[in-house]
Parts: C-alpha cells; structure tokens; sequence
C-alpha cells in the first residue's frame, strides 16, 4: 500500500498537534469506536483531519451534509494528497424528480432526471479505486447511503487484456456489453466501444483516457500486439501498457446468470402481488402492474436492463424482504475510518432519509406502480449505516448529543492559527435596544468596522432596516426572499464599505466570512425555538470571531438555558485562547489591508473554492455547441443556488461570474 503523506506548506499550529496526537492514539492506541473533534471557527479542521489520515493510514470516507461543502472538501483533501487516492462521491443528477404518486389528486408523476456526465466519471472512478488500492479517501455526501451494485458481483464484472495474451475479440466485445459498455464505430465518448479493422477502442466510464487495443490474427484466434492509452479528444498517445482491467460503465451492474436466476422470483412476486390487488378490488391497480412489470422482465431478459432495474435490486442481488442494501461503505476494508463532517446538521440528515423514501414508494406499492421489491431499493436506515462503520470520528463546532454520548472522548481545538478569540459576550435588557444598539452601531462606523444586527422575522428585519435608515444609518437587509444575485452584491457591498450595518435572520447564522464585523446584535435571545437554539447562537457568536474587536450583545428579558449554555461555552473557550496567548506571546489582529486588497484576495479563494463544481460541469459540455451551452449555464445556474442556500455567498459570486463568461462566447 502507498502511504497517506500529507503535502502543505506548513505544519500544525495552535492546538492542532495535540488534536491529531489524541485522536490518533484514539484509534490507533485506545481502539475508540467514536470519538468527538470540536473544533471552533477558522481552527483548521480538515488540515486536522487529513494529519490524523496521514498518522494512522487507514482508507477514509468523509461524509458532508451537501454537494458544495462535499466539492470544497475534496478540493482540499487534493491538495493536502497528491500522491494519493482522493475520490468524489455525490449524487450524479444535476435535476433529479423521483417517481411519484400523488393518491389524493390521482398524479403519477414520473421519475425525470438529468445525469451530470463527470460526476457520474467520478463516482465510478471512486468505486474503482476501492477495488484497485488503500490509499483511498472518499468525500461523499449522503448519496453513500444510498444501494449500489454488490461489491464481490462488481469485482468480477471486469473485461482484462494482456500484452501478448490470445483473445476471441467477438467474446470480448460481449463482456464490454455486458458491463453495460455501448458500441459505436463512429464517435468514441466515455462508456462507448469501438473496433475498426484490427484495433478495439474503449472509453471506460470512469477515466479522461481511452485504451486502444491493436490486435494481430492468429490461427483463427487474436493476439493482443499492443495496449496503450490515449487522450480521446486529441488522439494524443500517453502511455504502453502491458495489461488493462475495464470496470463496468454502470454502478449497478449483473451477470446474465444472476439476471436470468432472478427472473422466477420477479414473477413469483408479481404472480402474488397481482392476486393480492385484485382480492382487495384493486383491479385497476392490479392491471396496471402486470402490464409494467412483465415488459420489465421482457427488456431484462432481451437486454439484460430496463429502466427502472433498480427497483429490482433485491430479488437481483438475492436479497431478502427487508435486508439492507449494499453501498458504497460496502466497498470500504473493512477497517476504515470515517469523518462525519458538521456531524451537528449531516447526522440528523442520514437519519431522516429512509422514513422520507419508504413513504414516496410506499404509495407507489400501494396503487400498483411498483412491487413491493421496489422498497427495497432503499437508503440505509440510521442503525444500519453505524452498523457498517469501522473507527468514526465527529467533527462540528457545535456537536450534538448524539456525537457526545456516543464517543469515547471530545477533543478540543480552540485556538485559531491567526491568534484570534471568540468574541465577548453582553446580555442587555430589550427595553431601550434601539437606543443602545444604536449607539454600539456608531461606535463601530467611527473605526471604519462593521455590524450585523439579528431578528426574529423577515418583517422585523424590513422594519428595522426602515428605521435605522431614519436615523441617517448606511443599513441593509437580507433574507430568503432577496434574490440569490442581490444576495451576493449585499454581502459584497458590505465589505467594501458601501453600507455599515445589515439586518438578517437565519441566512446570518453560519458560513459567512466577514473580518470586517466587529459587532453582532441579537435580538429576542430568549425566545425558545431553533433560531435561538445552543447551536444557532453559538454559530451567530461564531461570526464575530474574525474580528480582534468582536463583540456579540444578546438583547434579552430573561437568560434562556440556551443563553447560558452559548455564554458559558464561549467564555471558556475565550479564557483557553487568551492564555494560550498570553504563553506564546501572540497579539491577536484583524488582517488590515485595503479593502480592494482583501477583494481580491476573497475573490481569488471563492474561485478556488467553486472551481471543483465549475470544472466538473465544463467537462460535461461543449461551449461552442449551442444547445450545450444553455444547458452548462443552467446547470452553473443551479451550483450557484447551492452554493447561495448554504449561504457561501462569494462561491455563488464566483460562478456568477463564470456563468456571464460562458454566456459572452455566445455572443461573439
């Protein structure tokens, strides 16, 4: 196995090497099933991470809760292992509408998807590297949960061609179309095949490069002369190869024998099922899945597919009703460690995603669209996807109960690399607020810094805006209904100083990068509900930790458990970073340049940051066609949103700009 070697241009700081020294003995040392990584805003928790990867050299999977922080995270995990294998798994749809049936109003909606090309490259490339190596880290998203084609079954659903080796082309060219591996003679794209003459081309699915097989008759047999890969588009030659092992084009994929072996119990089922419709008087329903079911059969036994084939995959893979899926972690040794990432939203997300797909299906059963089989195709619940994890390690600000009652320990990493502190903490009462928040507000405007003030409702925060703006105040406000692009411009606009306060609600609670504020304001603290939770209001503190002056004031009546929790935490925190400090002589400081200066600078990081979605989608479409054209922006257009709905405001304002570039070509 090649060894995990992290490559950074510098070391651990602050308490990054205790961190990665306790977890590691955690594992390697203690055999901690779960352990807790807490660490604060800016810490550095993924260079944390990769460190641990780098010290106990296990293969990996990092779970985020969505495609743009699982994009942000891989491109990190790239870079911190060139020489590694580092894997992008998400769900390939860029529009994905599932099968439906909607019995109150008679609506059978059916399953429409757009498949983005690369992506789908990327996930079988991940795939493949688990077959072929350990030195393997997967970055996924909850789309690992989700079944694919048994692993001992994809193993050996493999073509291989040796230098030299005698072959019958024709049997060949059958194995290609039975990993699902389309022949065209005359273009060569990913997943096709091609033979001309005395030379066999295949574009494996999951590769940028093609293989070409240059063959020699033999006494009625073809000997394999030579095997090289080559740059499809440009027929560049890149390297001789001595051998080539071609993986399937699907993700889930079957032998023929297992196909046919399944067919019996596919009517058996239906045979049941249909007697059991028309038994309760469901004859319409009971038509209605016959006349499916058996043209599914007939394209599988024609075809070997049909679409659809996974809502076969249990009585395929010869499971039982009931038993779960194989998946992606399936492929993992089984000695692995997984990173559970922002472990307080992505935990709750992989337990809520069986209930939510047994209830669409269920109905679908029910009203004579699919067989019962169909459930079976199915998300891992919660206790089966544990169940399947070797060493876990939790990572979040603000870790929840679940995380902490389950791990063996909770480390800490409470001191930034930058020196900076969490921000102080004031309760002041409600009454008089606008008067004190007021003058906080100048106060901040006289030091050339910034403030974010906190509300309940979209109207207050309108209404706010509108009397502030009375009193003379540059004032703004954001919340979901302000359109995507303003979004970005506020924020921007903010930054460079065009206005000094804005006025939000939950859209300011996590990931926004803003040094410039020094002051938060948090209005109605002690109401009891999600956006004045312990993880919410410790989130909000959070924002002002980028500033060396930050100051959050909770405006308040009465201190909720919330309060105290959130004041608590982050006065301890405070209290280990000012010591740390105080030992190592360091002086915390806002970064000062020119505001065109850190533009620039942020500019240049969201690019990098929104490059991996930007270069994934450009490779699945040809800018100077048209129609494909359309389709990339629309598809940017939808990365974007991502990006905005998770409130990555400069990422979304970096394919922005992507998006009016692509559409000046058409121009031209």
């Amino acid at each position: 196995m090649r060894s995990f070697e992290v490559v950074a241009p510098f070391d651990p700081a602050g308490d990054q090497e205790e961190a990665i020294a306790s977890l590691a003995e955690g594992i390697t040392g203690k055999n901690h099933r779960y352990q807790t990584l807490q660490g604060v805003t800016g810490s550095g928790k993924t260079f944390t991470m990769a460190k641990i990867i780098e010290a106990i050299q296990m293969p990996t999977l990092v779970v985020s809760h969505n495609k743009t922080l699982a994009a942000q995270l891989f491109r990190e995990f790239r870079g911190f292992f060139p020489n590694n294998a580092v894997e992008y798994f998400v769900s390939y749809y860029d529009y994905y509408q599932p099968e439906a049936y909607v019995a109150s109003r008679d609506l059978y909606i059916e399953k429409d998807a757009s498949i983005n090309e690369e992506i789908e490259r990327m996930r079988l490339s991940a795939t493949r590297s688990l077959m072929e190596r350990e030195d393997v880290i997967i970055v996924a998203t909850v789309s690992c949960i989700y079944g694919l084609a048994t692993p001992e079954v994809y193993k050996k659903m493999t073509a291989t061609f040796s230098r030299g080796e005698a072959i019958d082309v024709d049997a060949l060219i059958r194995r290609f179309v039975e990993l699902q591996y389309e022949r065209n003679d005359a273009v060569l794209e990913r997943g096709r095949f091609r033979r001309r003459g005395d030379t066999l081309e295949i574009y494996p699915a999951y590769l940028e490069d093609a293989y070409r097989v240059d063959l020699d008759a033999d006494f009625g047999m073809d000997r394999v002369r030579r095997i090289r890969r080559f740059n499809p588009v440009s027929g560049e030659l890149i390297e001789d190869l001595d051998r080539a092992m071609i993986y399937p084009a699907k993700q889930f994929v079957m032998p023929a024998d297992m196909i046919q072996n399944a067919l019996g119990a596919i009517k058996e089922e239906l045979a049941e099922r249909y007697e059991f419709l028309k038994s309760t008087g469901k004859i319409l329903e009971a038509e209605r899945l016959k006349t499916r079911v058996e043209y599914d059969i007939e394209m599988l036994t024609e075809m070997g597919y049909c679409p659809g084939i996974e809502n076969y995959s249990a009585p395929l893979a010869g499971r039982k009703p009931g038993e779960p899926p194989d998946t992606l972690i399936d492929y993992l040794p089984k000695e692995h460690l997984t990173f559970i990432d922002e472990s307080h939203v992505t935990l709750p997300q992989l337990g809520a995603m069986y209930a939510g797909d047994r209830s669409r299906k269920q109905s679908l059963v029910d009203y004579g669209f699919r067989l019962p089989c169909a459930l079976d195709n199915r998300p891992l619940r919660y206790d089966e996807f544990t169940e399947r994890l070797d060493k876990t390690i939790f990572v979040s600000a603000t870790p929840g109960k679940t995380e902490v009652n389950q791990s063996a320990q909770v480390v800490q990493q409470l001191i930034r690399p930058t020196g900076l502190l969490d921000p102080e903490i004031e309760v002041r009462p409600s009454e008089g607020q606008m008067e004190d928040i007021y003058g906080e507000v100048r106060r901040r405007i006289d030091a050339g810094e910034r403030s974010l003030i906190l509300t309940l409702t979209k109207k207050m925060a309108e209404d706010l805006t509108d009397y502030l703006s009375g009193l003379g105040l540059r004032v703004r406000y954001i919340h979901s209904e302000v359109e995507t692009i303003e979004r970005v411009e506020i924020l921007t606009q903010l930054r460079q100083g065009e206005f000094d306060i804005l006025v939000g609600i939950n859209l300011l609670r996590e990931g926004i990068d803003l040094p410039e504020v020094s002051f938060i304001a948090i209005l109605d603290a002690d109401k009891i509900g999600f956006l004045r939770s312990l993880t919410s209001l410790v989130q909000i503190i959070g924002r002002a930790a980028r500033n060396a002056a930050g100051k959050v004031i909770m405006y308040a009546d009465r201190e909720s458990d919330a309060m105290r929790e959130a004041i608590a935490e982050t006065e301890r925190r405070r209290k280990i970073q000012l010591a740390y400090n105080k030992a190592h002589g360091i002086t915390p400081t806002t970064v000062k340049k020119a505001i065109a200066d850190i533009l620039t600078r942020r500019a240049e990081e969201a690019v990098d940051a929104a490059a991996t979605s930007i270069e994934v989608l450009k490779k699945s479409y040809n800018v100077l066609i048209p129609s494909q054209r359309k389709q990339l922006i629309k598809a940017l257009e939808g990365e974007m949103l991502e990006y905005a709905k998770n409130l990555e405001f400069e990422q979304a304002a970096a394919i922005r700009d992507e998006i009016v570039r692509i559409g000046d070509l058409g121009k031209k």
